[in-house]
């Protein structure tokens, strides 16, 4: 795997040697403050979830949220080394909740089972660029498929580390990160995980316009090393018609004390994969995708982000990452904009995994169907403020995955973005 990986990077450099850009980034660079920018995101975000069947359990959280995401990103100082700085600043305030309904994962919960009024966090980090490659320290965002930070609540996770993003060579992104911290969405507390040291390096290599592959390590103390690749190809048919494949293929193994382990105490040792095919004509996007866990142990991650799961079948409410389990989803997306209202979308998908080796059963079962409307205004004084509705039902053959077998969960979410600079 390891030789295949850096024979694979190998051969992107060799590609692009006749591909190098005559005027680099840092070259084009206008200054610290010229090339600054300052946006803030506020999110209101609605979170339901009801337990049909948790008997002796909670049976509902349902809580309300108002969040503001504020980042500041300067531009590169003139000259061969260029220095900027950006900042984070995160504020979570509590709209509605109640003792009974907290957990929604929305905001820190007291030792009395109430959640808090509000919460901050934030941080900075410090950048360097030469050329066309910019290392940065400190606190900042990540989406490598190996080291992920997650969105998916009301203020997202924050990673703390160095990141070196390499785009030397046209088509060619190369990262090498080292981080030491997480701090959880609903969290304050820097290192929310208890992550000691995780490595990454890997990179993405685009061969045209429609073929690129993605190769990517990572070792996490204590837990595990990972293999992920990536190959998506979208072959265009017509004008108005195309298809997109893309399979994704994760090797983890526990390493060192393996505090993760599977649920009967064995250590990991598996491979997760998903390959999907996406057919779309018009306005409209048909897709279908098959995943599937081999080997010893689910499909482990959280310690190296909430986010570290780029698999097909990882979707509102499950993962479908059992040990052996395998799983279908068939999915439709509309965009009404052929019809004449841009900015409005649909998705509705349904996913089912079967054979799944968890506690009590190596035949779990479990289902869940989504369904997505999202709008988005055009223009006028509130261009860019969205609405959307996700709503997601979940059922389980037993009950041994999550909380509850039956699930149904409901988010209305408002967002707007503000660009200040």
């Amino acid at each position: 795997m390891r030789v295949m990986k850096w024979s694979m990077i190998a051969l992107a450099v060799s590609a692009g040697t006749s591909q190098l850009a005559m005027a680099s980034a840092q070259d084009e660079s206008k200054g610290f403050i010229e090339d600054s920018k300052l946006s803030v995101k506020t999110r209101m975000l609605y979170f339901s979830r009801d337990f049909r069947n948790n008997e002796g359990g909670q049976s509902r959280r349902e809580e309300t949220g108002l969040g503001f995401v504020g980042t500041f990103e300067s531009g590169f100082t003139q000259g061969t080394v260029g220095v900027g700085v950006d900042a984070i600043g995160m504020l979570g305030l509590k709209l509605d909740s109640g003792k009974g309904r907290a957990g929604t994962g929305l905001f820190p919960t007291g030792s009395d089972g109430r959640s808090q009024d509000d919460y901050s966090k934030g941080g900075g980090a410090v950048k360097f660029r030469i050329s066309d490659t910019v290392l940065k320290v400190g606190d900042q965002f990540t989406a490598l498929p190996v080291f992920a930070t997650d969105d998916s609540r009301l203020l997202p996770e924050i990673a703390q580390g160095t990141l070196i993003t390499s785009n030397e060579i046209e088509g060619l992104t190369l990262h090498a990160g080292h981080f030491t911290s997480l701090t959880a969405q609903e969290q304050t507390n820097r290192d929310s995980f208890g992550l000691k040291e995780a490595n990454v390096v890997g990179g993405t290599y685009a061969f045209t316009d429609n073929l690129s592959t993605s190769l990517y390590y990572s070792k996490v103390e204590d837990y595990w090393r990972k293999y992920y690749a990536n190959v998506n190809w979208a072959l265009p048919i017509s004008d108005n018609q195309g298809l997109v494949f893309d399979f994704n293929i994760y090797d983890t193994k526990s390493e060192g004390s393996a505090e993760y382990r599977a649920f009967d105490g064995e250590k990991l040792d598996n491979r997760a994969f998903s390959l999907s095919g996406a057919y779309n004509i018009g306005a409209h996007t048909f897709t279908l995708a098959y995943q599937k866990v081999t080997g010893d142990g689910d499909y482990g991650y959280g310690i190296d982000g909430g986010g570290t799961i780029f698999l097909a079948n990882s979707v509102a409410r499950s993962d479908f990452n059992a040990e052996d389990e395998k799983s279908w989803q068939a999915r439709y997306d509309l965009n009404f904009a052929e019809y004449g209202i841009p900015g409005l979308t649909f998705m509705t998908r349904y996913v089912r995994g079967s054979d799944a080796n968890v506690a009590g059963t190596t035949n779990g079962k479990e289902w869940e169907r989504d369904v997505d409307i999202k709008y988005v205004l055009q223009e006028g004084p509130a261009k860019d403020l969205s609405f959307r509705v996700r709503q997601a039902t979940y059922r389980s053959s037993d009950g041994v995955y999550y909380d509850s077998p039956s699930i149904d969960e409901l988010r209305l979410i408002v967002e707007y973005p503000l660009s200040i600079l």
